[in-house]
């Protein structure tokens, strides 16, 4: 249970920088709600997780999670490049963050 409430804090995280960007387009009250409700949710989704999960390992997965996900959605929302070395690196983060769970 602890590991699909730390995905969800990822997942939290990843939609907290989604607002963020949307906040930076448009600055109006419900995107600022946006971003302070995801970023709750994610912070307190991740402070339940880590009462089970060791602190660097929920960390890094968080970060991992957030980081992949706000790549991709910059590339399928905003156009951002989808070169090929960009999609390797993002692998490599996707990789390094599975390979947390599967050792811990």
């Amino acid at each position: 249970m602890a590991w699909f409430i730390l995905v969800l804090a990822g997942i939290f995280e990843m939609l907290g920088v989604l607002f963020i960007n949307i906040y930076a387009q448009r600055n109006n009250k419900l995107s600022l709600l946006g971003l302070a409700l995801f970023f709750s949710l994610s912070f307190i989704s991740l402070s339940i997780a880590m009462q089970t999960i060791s602190m660097s390992t929920s960390y890094a997965v968080w970060t991992g999670i957030g980081a992949v996900g706000g790549a991709i959605l910059g590339i399928v929302f905003y156009g951002e490049s989808k070169s090929l070395k960009r999609l390797v690196f993002i692998g490599v983060i996707l990789a390094s963050t599975i390979g947390l769970k599967l050792i811990s």
